[in-house]
């Protein structure tokens, strides 16, 4: 480990100094020839910040900055997709989209004038080169302040209040709900459910849509999540958004579409086992069976639904609607 302990001899020798050092001091420093020394520092100036200066017909060198600033300064290919992300956002109007743009922000303005001159280059043309792909899909803008009022009464421990629009032709309704958590997508939700009154049952977390929510306020009234509540297990019994009651779903791939199955989530709970004839059977347990129909309609041809049947049922009636939907001239 010679070699290496000499090298971080140099990484230190060059940052603490403030005059810089020349390669002959290197050389000295490290008992090593001149050719071994001007080698590490070329190593040491791929990863470091070094700075050099003349010093009449010598050269000295010295690492500009804090060791710790250069494992904490973002790369261009950090910022990048950290563009690409607040670019995507701002495309489906999320909440998230102006706290994301913040963090940026707020990364670059950290940066020195000759650390961005150095990142400019580069950060333009990635940023130029990566671009999201935009689905067909829901989309609704969300105001921001709904998400900052939401973090804000989860961390307090506080219920929120909003007049919430249940569906499109319905008046507001005002709601108090417990903030439970926020479930990010093309659409965004929150989580909670009302504060439970007397002589009435409890009732399970359901979905507010940010979109339909209005006049978000923090409330005086306490409401927090049970402790042992777990929001990513929560999601993951429904296969999308819809929720009702679980089922136990059993699919079997054909032989031909096994190879595109084995690269495919259904599900997060997903189990899988391969069939004598090259296919598979996919199982897994969710409720949302009107979006789990849909979404097996691009898989027509290439799997069968072995059960349950409340699924083929939904998947029969999804036919029949979208049979409808065709219009055939005479």
């Amino acid at each position: 480990m010679a070699k290496l302990d000499r090298l971080l001899s140099l990484v230190y020798l060059l940052s603490e100094t403030s005059d810089g050092v020349t390669l002959d001091d290197m050389a000295t420093a490290l008992g090593v020839n001149r050719r071994t020394a001007e080698r590490m520092r070329d190593v040491i100036g791929l990863h470091f910040d070094l700075e050099e200066q003349s010093d009449g017909s010598r050269k000295r060198f010295r690492i500009l900055g804090s060791l710790r600033r250069v494992y904490t300064r973002p790369t261009p290919e950090e910022l990048a997709a950290l563009q690409t992300e607040v670019d995507a956002r701002q495309l489906e109007h999320s909440p998230r989209a102006a706290l994301l743009l913040s963090l940026l922000a707020k990364i670059k303005s950290a940066l020195d004038d000759r650390e961005r001159r150095r990142l400019a280059p580069d950060l333009e043309l990635l940023a130029r080169a990566h671009r999201m792909m935009v689905a067909a899909g829901p989309t609704a803008a969300s105001d921001p302040a709904t998400l900052t009022t939401v973090q804000h009464a989860i961390l307090a421990g506080t219920c929120v209040e909003f007049d919430y629009v249940r569906e499109e032709d319905e008046p507001p309704q005002w709601r108090r709900v417990i903030p439970y958590g926020v479930a990010f997508g093309p659409l965004t939700y929150l989580v909670g459910k009302m504060p439970p009154r007397e002589g009435k049952p409890d009732k399970e977390p359901v979905l507010f849509r940010f979109d339909r929510m209005s006049d978000v306020r923090p409330s005086n009234t306490l409401g927090t999540a049970p402790e042992d509540f777990d929001l990513e297990a929560w999601l993951a019994e429904s296969f999308g958004i819809w929720r009702d009651e679980k089922h136990e779903v059993c699919l079997r791939v054909l032989p031909h579409a096994s190879a595109r199955a084995k690269a495919w989530r259904f599900h997060g709970s997903q189990t899988t086992e391969p069939l004598p004839d090259g296919g598979m059977r996919i199982r897994f347990a969710a409720g949302g069976l009107r979006e789990m129909a849909e979404h097996l309609f691009s898989w027509a041809g290439d799997l069968v639904i072995e059960s349950p049947e409340e699924l083929k049922e939904t998947m029969s009636e999804r036919l029949r609607l979208a049979a409808a939907m065709v219009v055939r001239d005479e």
